[in-house]
C-alpha cells in the first residue's frame, strides 16, 4: 500500500535476501514495523515473520517500562541463540529500546549488527543494505561477525522530525487496522519516558490521513482504529487548535469506512464537541478508551497528570449521558508514589461505582531518568498485590457487562474462521488484541443454523442475538 510517496530505486543486493520482522510492544510500534516492512519489501527483500533462516533479523522494540524492557532482551537474546547457532544471519534491533539505552545497549548485546532509533525508521533499507555486503556467500548471511561492537552501525535520527508518510505492509487482518494519526507526547507525566524516546507530538497532517484511510479501505478493510501517544491532542501543533473531531468528521465521509474506534483519548482534551459527535455519528463506535492511571488527587499531582478525580468522575458521567450504551476503557497503575492504604481504598470503590467495563492494570515500575523513580514509593510486591486485587475486581466487572449483555442483539464482525462450525466476531464493544472476542455458533434448535453458518464470511457484518457465555468468551447466533 502506497501513502504518500513511493520507493526509489535503492542498492541492489547480491541475491533477493530475506528479512524476519518481530514487532514487539504497543500499536504505535507496529506502524512502525508496517512501514519499515513496506520499505525493505520495495527495495526487493523478502519480508515475512519467520525468523529461523532469515539474513537479516529485525526486532522492533518497546522500552516502555520494564516488563516490555524484560520482554525485548528477551526476545534479542533468542535470536542471539540462532545466530550463534549458524540459523539466522545479522540482527538488527530497532525502536524504542535503543532509543533509551542508545550508549549501553551494544555494550551489554555486542552480538548485534546495527540498532536504530525511532528517529530513523526510514533508514531501514540503508541498513539492510550495509549489511547485505558482509559475509555474503552462497547460504546468505550466516554466522556471528567478530568483534560485533567494532562493527555494529548505529542510526539516531531527528526524533522530532515530522511523522514519515511511506507506505505500510498490514501485519493486523483483512478486517482491521490501526491508523496512527500522531507521533510523540507533549504530557511529561512523572512516571514515563515516552517524550524522550518519541519526541515532541507532532500531528499528521489531516488530507495525509484521510488519503492512508481511504485507500485502506480500498483494500477491504471495515474497521480503522484511531491511535497516537495521546489521540485528543491531535491538531493542537499543526492548526492551533484541538481537531480530532474535524478529523473523525473527515474520515466519516469515507464511503466504503463502516467503523471508526478510538483508543488513547487523554481524559483532560476529551471535550463536549467531542462527545456530542462520537454519541451522533453511526460510523464511530461507541467505544472510549480514556487511560486515567488513578483517581486519588494526590497521587495525580505527583505524576503530573492535567486531571482531578473529580473532573475524572465528571467526564465519565458525561460520557455515560452523551454517548448511550458507550463502553469504557482506561488504564490503571497500582503502587505509584504516594499510594498508601487509604489512596488504593479510593482507587477500588471509584472502580465499584463507575463500573469501568475494560481497564488494563500494571503495577507500578520506576523508570530510569523519570521525575517518579526520585518519589517515595509502595514495595513492589505490595504494588504487584494491589494490581492483583484490582484485576480481580475489574473481572467480576468486566463478567457482570457481559451477563448484562445475554440475550440483547448487537452487530458483529466476523473475523475469522475456528473450525467449520464457529466464527470469531467484535461487536463494538470488543477492541482487537486487548477484549477478546464473541464465538458465532449455530444452534440446534435453530433450524437452519448450520446452512446458514456456511454463508458467513470473513470481513463482512452481521446481526446476531447474544445467547450465553463460554471460557469468558460471549456467544451468538446469527439471526
Amino acid at each position: 500500500m502506497k501513502v504518500e510517496r513511493t520507493v526509489g530505486a535503492h542498492l541492489s543486493v547480491p541475491q533477493k535476501m530475506n528479512v524476519g520482522v518481530i514487532s514487539l510492544g504497543c500499536s504505535k510500534n507496529l506502524v512502525n514495523s508496517e512501514q519499515m516492512m513496506y520499505l525493505l519489501s520495495s527495495a526487493g527483500y523478502h519480508v515475512s515473520g519467520e525468523t529461523v533462516g532469515a539474513d537479516i533479523v529485525l526486532i522492533n522494540t518497546c522500552g516502555f517500562i520494564e516488563s516490555a524492557k524484560s520482554e525485548a532482551i528477551e526476545v534479542i537474546l533468542e535470536i542471539v541463540s540462532l545466530k550463534n547457532e549458524g540459523k539466522v544471519g545479522k540482527l538488527v534491533v530497532a525502536g524504542c529500546l535503543p532509543e533509551r539505552y542508545k550508549d549501553d545497549i551494544l555494550k551489554e548485546l555486542p552480538e548485534i549488527d546495527a540498532v536504530v532509533g525511532t528517529g530513523s525508521f526510514d533508514d531501514i533499507v540503508s541498513v539492510a543494505d550495509s549489511l547485505a555486503k558482509i559475509n555474503h556467500n552462497k547460504h546468505g548471511l550466516k554466522g556471528k561477525s567478530s568483534n560485533a561492537n567494532a562493527k555494529a552501525s548505529m542510526y539516531f535520527g531527528d526524533i522530532h522530525a515530522p511523522v514519515s508518510e511511506v507506505g505500510r505492509i498490514i501485519t493486523t487482518s483483512p478486517v482491521w487496522a490501526y491508523l496512527k494519526i500522531a507521533e510523540g507526547c507533549d504530557n511529561r507525566c512523572a512516571y514515563c519516558c515516552i517524550p524522550k524516546i518519541r519526541g515532541r507530538y507532532r500531528s499528521r497532517p489531516m488530507e495525509n490521513i484521510i488519503a492512508e484511510a481511504t485507500q485502506l479501505t480500498e483494500m477491504g478493510t471495515q474497521e480503522l482504529i484511531v491511535v497516537a501517544q495521546d489521540t485528543t491532542r491531535y491538531g493542537l501543533d499543526l492548526y492551533g487548535k484541538l481537531s480530532l473531531t474535524d478529523l473523525l468528521r473527515g474520515l466519516s465521509g469515507i464511503k466504503k469506512l463502516r467503523w471508526i474506534r478510538l483508543l488513547y483519548l487523554y481524559p483532560d482534551e476529551i471535550d463536549e464537541t467531542l462527545i456530542d459527535e462520537i454519541g451522533k455519528n453511526d460510523k464511530i463506535l461507541k467505544y472510549i478508551d480514556a487511560p486515567i492511571q488513578h483517581i486519588n488527587d494526590g497521587i495525580l499531582k505527583n505524576m503530573r497528570r492535567r486531571t482531578t478525580g473529580t473532573e475524572i468522575r465528571a467526564l465519565f458521567k458525561s460520557l455515560r449521558e452523551g454517548i448511550p450504551g458507550v463502553v469504557l476503557r482506561t488504564s490503571l497503575i497500582t503502587g505509584l508514589p504516594g499510594e498508601g492504604i487509604d489512596e488504593f481504598a479510593e482507587l477500588c470503590e471509584f472502580l465499584r461505582e463507575t463500573k469501568i467495563e475494560r481497564a488494563g492494570v500494571f503495577a507500578y515500575s520506576p523508570e530510569d531518568g523519570t521525575e517518579a523513580a526520585l518519589m517515595e514509593r509502595p514495595d513492589s510486591d505490595v504494588a504487584l498485590y494491589r494490581a492483583e486485587q484490582v484485576q480481580n475486581l475489574q473481572m467480576q466487572i468486566m463478567n457482570d457487562f457481559n451477563k448484562s449483555r445475554v440475550g440483547t442483539k448487537t452487530k458483529v464482525l466476523i473475523e475469522e474462521a475456528e473450525g467449520s462450525s464457529v466464527w470469531r466476531a467484535r461487536s463494538y464493544a470488543e477492541a482487537p488484541d486487548v477484549d477478546g472476542y464473541i464465538q458465532i455458533k449455530p444452534q440446534s434448535r435453530q433450524r437452519g443454523a448450520q446452512e446458514q453458518l456456511k454463508l458467513i464470511e470473513a470481513n463482512s457484518f452481521l446481526d446476531v442475538r447474544i445467547i450465553g457465555i463460554e471460557d469468558d468468551d460471549l456467544v451468538g447466533e446469527p439471526l
